[in-house]
Formats: structure tokens, sequence, C-alpha cells
């Protein structure tokens, strides 16, 4: 009775209030988890990709412009810095590895938590070597740190093989 009299009376907010559960609902119905999960992990993994497809001039093979980057040009900002990379050819390797493999596995959804560990770390060393980028850094530890804390998602090998493990007990 009282929604009629507000109604009657030109109050509209019963229906905006309709309007503002449907909304809801859509947002819910479009928004799951699973594909949330998804693309946080491919958002993630797009920008360590492209930079690891920059370090290799073939199979296990890395360009000469990487080992010059982590030779002569980047460097960590620690205290009392900064300071070279200690063994920048390996650097160089396990950085490009890194940001070839890690994202791999973030879009297989395949030992998702371990490559979102992965990711952060280097994220990590990524910001003591350009602390300017500290916006986009923070943004990149923030869906490592969502990978590692709810997982791949039901979009992924690990569920999938969770699925299958749990079935043949």
């Amino acid at each position: 009775m009282i929604t009629d009299q507000r109604m009657a009376s030109g109050g509209g907010l019963p229906s905006l209030w309709l309007l503002v559960v449907k909304v809801n609902q859509l947002v819910q119905t479009i928004a799951t988890p699973s594909l949330v999960q998804l693309v946080v992990r491919l958002a993630l993994a797009v920008p360590f990709w492209r930079s690891g497809m920059l370090k290799w001039g073939g199979f296990l093979r890395l360009n000469d412009t990487a080992v010059t980057l982590f030779s002569d040009e980047f460097m960590l900002h620690l205290p009392g810095g900064p300071y070279h990379f200690p063994a920048p050819t390996l650097m160089a390797f396990l950085s490009g590895s890194g940001e070839i493999m890690f994202p791999i596995l973030l879009v297989l959804g395949l030992g998702t938590r371990f490559a979102g560990l992965g990711l952060l770390f280097m994220t990590v060393i990524v910001e003591l070597t350009v602390p300017d980028g500290w916006p986009i850094h923070l943004t990149w530890a923030a869906m490592a740190l969502g990978i590692m804390a709810y997982g791949p998602g039901n979009i992924s090998l690990d569920h999938l093989l969770c699925r299958a493990r749990s079935h043949a007990r």
C-alpha cells in the first residue's frame, strides 16, 4: 500500500529501484567470476608477452638489443644506486624466458598461480628498473595478486585438470 501511495503521489522511487535491480542482474550475468578471471589473465599476459617477443632473435637465441639493454641501459634503482644488473646476459635470458613462458601459462590457465607469482616477481624487478612507471606496475601487481588469490577460474586447464583428478578418485 505504501508503494501504491508513492506512485500515486508522483514518487518514482519504486520504478527507479526496479531499474537498478534489473541493471545489477544484467551486470552479474555478463561479468561472471570465471569470465573476469580469464580477462585478468589475458590482460596481464599481453604486456609481458609483447616485451618478451622483442628480446628474441630466434629459438633460444637472444637478440643483441636485449643483452645491450641489460648491460648498458637498465639499472637497478636501489638505495645507494643505481646499480648495473649482475650477469646481464643471464638476466636478459631469464627475463625473456619469463616474459614468454608465464604469459603462455596464464592464457592456458595452467599453473596459473605460479605464473602469477612469476609475473609479480618480474613486476617488482621492472619497478626497480623503471621507477617512474609505478602506475602501470601497480596495475600489473594488482592483477598478479588477484590471479594468485582467486586462481584461474573455470575457463582454464587448471580447472579441467582438477575436475579430472576429482573424478578419477
